[in-house]
């Protein structure tokens, strides 16, 4: 089983995943729901496919669940720009979230890739 807590995907994602919890909670009450639920949802997503994809036997399984991180984490950036644009009072202490968000996207696209060398 591979270590996922050494990734720096990992570290990153899952920094966010408190980072994204914290700043939703200053969401509108009706959003308890809608948009905050996903956001946190996909948040989680991304670090719990990490760990999934570690504890899997074959690379193959493990670059499966990366991609299904990369995935949430593409909708999560997403996600967290829609939130900016409904709720700019309430995003405005979250300004650099689509930016880290951008920035695990960036790094489990290069993790994936250099599977993809190696095979």
């Amino acid at each position: 089983m591979r270590d996922y807590r050494k990734l720096t995907a990992f570290q990153k994602a899952d920094s966010l995943v408190v980072t994204i919890y914290r700043w939703s909670d200053a969401f509108p009450p009706d959003e308890r729901f809608g948009l905050r639920s996903q956001i946190r949802r996909s948040a989680v997503s991304v670090s719990a496919n990490i760990v999934e994809g570690s504890a899997r036997n074959g690379e193959g399984e493990y670059v499966n669940q990366l991609n299904i991180a990369l995935g949430s984490a593409a909708e999560l950036r997403y996600l967290v720009d829609l939130a900016g644009r409904l709720y700019p009072n309430v995003v405005a202490s979250g300004q650099l979230l689509p930016d880290q968000a951008g920035e695990v996207v960036r790094i489990l696209a290069g993790l994936i890739d250099s599977f993809k060398r190696q095979a």
